[in-house]
Protein backbone atom coordinates (compact mmCIF):
# COMPACT_ATOMS: atom_id res chain seq x y z
CA UNK A 1 0.00 0.00 0.00
CA UNK A 2 2.77 2.45 1.02
CA UNK A 3 6.34 2.24 -0.16
CA UNK A 4 9.08 4.61 1.02
CA UNK A 5 12.58 4.64 -0.47
CA UNK A 6 15.56 6.87 0.38
CA UNK A 7 13.28 9.33 2.14
CA UNK A 8 14.80 12.37 3.83
CA UNK A 9 12.99 15.28 5.43
CA UNK A 10 15.13 18.11 6.83
CA UNK A 11 17.19 16.71 9.70
CA UNK A 12 14.12 14.93 11.10
CA UNK A 13 13.77 11.74 9.02
CA UNK A 14 16.13 9.50 7.10
CA UNK A 15 14.40 6.28 5.99
CA UNK A 16 16.12 4.09 3.42
CA UNK A 17 13.23 1.63 3.00
CA UNK A 18 9.78 1.04 4.44
CA UNK A 19 6.77 -0.88 3.16
CA UNK A 20 3.30 -0.89 4.75
CA UNK A 21 0.62 -3.37 3.70
CA UNK A 22 -3.16 -3.06 3.50
CA UNK A 23 -5.45 -3.78 6.44
CA UNK A 24 -2.70 -3.86 9.02
CA UNK A 25 -2.65 -2.16 12.40
CA UNK A 26 0.70 -0.40 12.37
CA UNK A 27 2.15 1.19 15.49
CA UNK A 28 4.92 3.76 15.20
CA UNK A 29 6.84 3.98 18.46
CA UNK A 30 9.95 5.67 19.78
CA UNK A 31 11.24 8.64 21.78
CA UNK A 32 9.61 12.07 21.53
CA UNK A 33 11.04 14.19 18.75
CA UNK A 34 12.20 11.18 16.78
CA UNK A 35 10.13 11.88 13.66
CA UNK A 36 7.02 9.76 14.24
CA UNK A 37 4.44 12.45 13.49
CA UNK A 38 6.52 13.68 10.56
CA UNK A 39 6.28 10.20 9.03
CA UNK A 40 2.48 10.28 9.32
CA UNK A 41 2.32 13.65 7.57
CA UNK A 42 4.45 12.37 4.69
CA UNK A 43 2.01 9.53 4.05
CA UNK A 44 -0.81 11.83 2.96
CA UNK A 45 1.43 14.59 1.65
CA UNK A 46 0.72 17.15 4.36
CA UNK A 47 4.45 17.77 4.03
CA UNK A 48 6.76 16.85 1.15
CA UNK A 49 10.01 14.92 1.21
CA UNK A 50 13.29 16.68 0.50
CA UNK A 51 14.60 13.53 -1.12
CA UNK A 52 13.30 10.09 -2.06
CA UNK A 53 9.86 8.70 -2.83
CA UNK A 54 6.65 8.03 -0.94
CA UNK A 55 4.31 5.83 -2.98
CA UNK A 56 0.65 5.08 -2.26
CA UNK A 57 -0.79 2.29 -4.42
CA UNK A 58 2.34 2.48 -6.63
CA UNK A 59 1.83 6.21 -7.30
CA UNK A 60 3.93 8.99 -5.78
CA UNK A 61 1.88 10.94 -3.24
CA UNK A 62 3.06 14.12 -4.99
CA UNK A 63 1.20 12.98 -8.11
CA UNK A 64 -2.10 12.34 -6.34
CA UNK A 65 -4.75 15.03 -6.31
CA UNK A 66 -4.42 16.28 -2.69
CA UNK A 67 -8.16 16.20 -2.03
CA UNK A 68 -8.54 12.68 -3.41
CA UNK A 69 -5.51 11.46 -1.45
CA UNK A 70 -6.76 12.92 1.83
CA UNK A 71 -10.19 11.40 1.34
CA UNK A 72 -8.53 7.99 1.12
CA UNK A 73 -5.80 8.64 3.71
CA UNK A 74 -7.31 10.56 6.62
CA UNK A 75 -5.25 11.95 9.48
CA UNK A 76 -6.50 12.61 13.02
CA UNK A 77 -4.10 14.86 14.93
CA UNK A 78 -3.31 14.64 18.62
CA UNK A 79 -5.16 17.92 19.19
CA UNK A 80 -8.39 17.36 17.22
CA UNK A 81 -10.00 20.25 15.38
CA UNK A 82 -13.78 20.66 15.39
CA UNK A 83 -15.75 22.62 12.81
CA UNK A 84 -19.34 22.87 14.01
CA UNK A 85 -21.45 23.51 17.11
CA UNK A 86 -22.99 20.12 17.90
CA UNK A 87 -22.00 16.46 17.87
CA UNK A 88 -24.51 15.62 15.15
CA UNK A 89 -23.34 18.42 12.86
CA UNK A 90 -19.71 17.48 13.46
CA UNK A 91 -20.24 13.89 12.37
CA UNK A 92 -21.84 15.03 9.12
CA UNK A 93 -19.40 17.80 8.22
CA UNK A 94 -17.03 15.57 6.24
CA UNK A 95 -19.79 14.49 3.89
CA UNK A 96 -20.18 18.08 2.64
CA UNK A 97 -16.80 17.61 0.94
CA UNK A 98 -17.40 14.16 -0.54
CA UNK A 99 -19.87 12.43 -2.83
CA UNK A 100 -20.86 9.98 -0.10
CA UNK A 101 -24.28 9.94 1.47
CA UNK A 102 -24.58 10.82 5.15
CA UNK A 103 -24.99 7.55 7.11
CA UNK A 104 -28.27 6.76 8.80
CA UNK A 105 -28.67 8.06 12.32
CA UNK A 106 -28.59 4.52 13.71
CA UNK A 107 -25.06 4.00 12.40
CA UNK A 108 -23.93 7.37 13.73
CA UNK A 109 -25.30 6.61 17.20
CA UNK A 110 -23.77 3.12 17.16
CA UNK A 111 -20.32 4.49 16.30
CA UNK A 112 -20.58 7.11 19.06
CA UNK A 113 -21.25 4.31 21.53
CA UNK A 114 -18.29 2.34 20.22
CA UNK A 115 -16.12 5.41 20.81
CA UNK A 116 -17.49 5.61 24.36
CA UNK A 117 -19.44 8.85 23.83
CA UNK A 118 -22.73 8.72 25.68
CA UNK A 119 -24.17 12.04 24.51
CA UNK A 120 -27.14 13.22 22.43
CA UNK A 121 -26.41 14.34 18.88
CA UNK A 122 -27.64 17.81 19.86
CA UNK A 123 -24.96 18.19 22.56
CA UNK A 124 -22.84 21.33 22.19
CA UNK A 125 -19.23 20.47 21.38
CA UNK A 126 -18.02 23.11 23.83
CA UNK A 127 -19.44 20.92 26.60
CA UNK A 128 -17.13 18.03 25.71
CA UNK A 129 -13.88 17.20 27.48
CA UNK A 130 -10.60 16.93 25.60
CA UNK A 131 -10.89 13.15 25.59
CA UNK A 132 -14.44 13.28 24.25
CA UNK A 133 -13.38 15.63 21.46
CA UNK A 134 -10.57 13.24 20.58
CA UNK A 135 -13.04 10.34 20.36
CA UNK A 136 -15.48 12.46 18.36
CA UNK A 137 -12.73 13.17 15.83
CA UNK A 138 -12.10 9.42 15.57
CA UNK A 139 -15.81 8.74 15.00
CA UNK A 140 -16.02 11.51 12.39
CA UNK A 141 -13.10 10.05 10.46
CA UNK A 142 -14.32 6.44 10.69
CA UNK A 143 -17.73 7.41 9.30
CA UNK A 144 -16.03 8.62 6.11
CA UNK A 145 -14.80 5.04 5.58
CA UNK A 146 -11.27 5.92 4.46
CA UNK A 147 -8.83 3.35 3.14
CA UNK A 148 -6.23 4.44 5.70
CA UNK A 149 -6.54 6.21 9.04
CA UNK A 150 -3.43 7.97 10.33
CA UNK A 151 -3.62 8.51 14.08
CA UNK A 152 -1.29 10.69 16.13
CA UNK A 153 -1.50 9.50 19.74
CA UNK A 154 -5.21 8.58 19.52
CA UNK A 155 -5.49 7.81 23.24
CA UNK A 156 -3.34 10.62 24.66
CA UNK A 157 -6.30 12.31 26.40
CA UNK A 158 -7.84 9.09 27.71
CA UNK A 159 -7.53 7.29 31.02
CA UNK A 160 -6.27 3.71 30.98
CA UNK A 161 -9.71 2.04 31.12
CA UNK A 162 -11.22 4.22 28.39
CA UNK A 163 -8.09 3.82 26.27
CA UNK A 164 -8.49 0.05 26.24
CA UNK A 165 -12.18 0.22 25.29
CA UNK A 166 -11.71 2.83 22.56
CA UNK A 167 -8.67 1.26 20.90
CA UNK A 168 -10.28 -2.18 20.93
CA UNK A 169 -13.42 -0.80 19.27
CA UNK A 170 -11.31 1.21 16.83
CA UNK A 171 -9.31 -1.85 15.78
CA UNK A 172 -12.44 -3.98 15.49
CA UNK A 173 -14.28 -1.38 13.40
CA UNK A 174 -11.28 -1.02 11.09
CA UNK A 175 -11.12 -4.79 10.59
CA UNK A 176 -14.86 -4.98 9.88
CA UNK A 177 -14.61 -2.21 7.27
CA UNK A 178 -11.24 -2.94 5.65
CA UNK A 179 -9.52 0.16 7.03
CA UNK A 180 -5.76 0.23 7.52
CA UNK A 181 -4.67 1.84 10.81
CA UNK A 182 -1.31 3.54 11.18
CA UNK A 183 -0.85 5.11 14.59
CA UNK A 184 1.79 6.87 16.62
CA UNK A 185 1.62 5.75 20.24
CA UNK A 186 3.62 5.81 23.43
CA UNK A 187 1.42 3.10 24.95
CA UNK A 188 3.14 -0.24 25.33
CA UNK A 189 -0.23 -1.87 25.95
CA UNK A 190 -1.61 -0.68 22.60
CA UNK A 191 1.48 -1.62 20.61
CA UNK A 192 1.81 -5.06 22.17
CA UNK A 193 -1.87 -6.01 22.24
CA UNK A 194 -3.35 -4.56 19.05
CA UNK A 195 -0.64 -3.95 16.46
CA UNK A 196 0.21 -6.36 13.67
CA UNK A 197 3.35 -4.39 12.79
CA UNK A 198 5.54 -2.20 15.01
CA UNK A 199 7.92 0.40 13.58
CA UNK A 200 10.49 1.85 15.95
CA UNK A 201 11.85 5.27 15.06
CA UNK A 202 14.79 6.82 16.86
CA UNK A 203 16.61 9.98 15.78
CA UNK A 204 14.73 9.92 12.50
CA UNK A 205 15.76 6.42 11.51
CA UNK A 206 14.04 3.03 11.73
CA UNK A 207 15.67 1.16 14.58
CA UNK A 208 15.75 -2.56 15.18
Amino acid sequence: MFFLQDVKYKDVLDISYLELSEQEVVCIVGPSGGGKTTLLKLLNNLISVDQGRVLYHDKDVEEWDPIELRRKVVMVSQQPITFTASIGEELKVGFDLTDQEVPKQEKIVELLKRMQIDKDLSTDIDQLSGGEKQRLALARSLLLNPEVLLLDEPSSALDRVTEQKVIEQLVNYAAENGITLIMVTHSLIISQKYCTKIIKIKDGEIAG
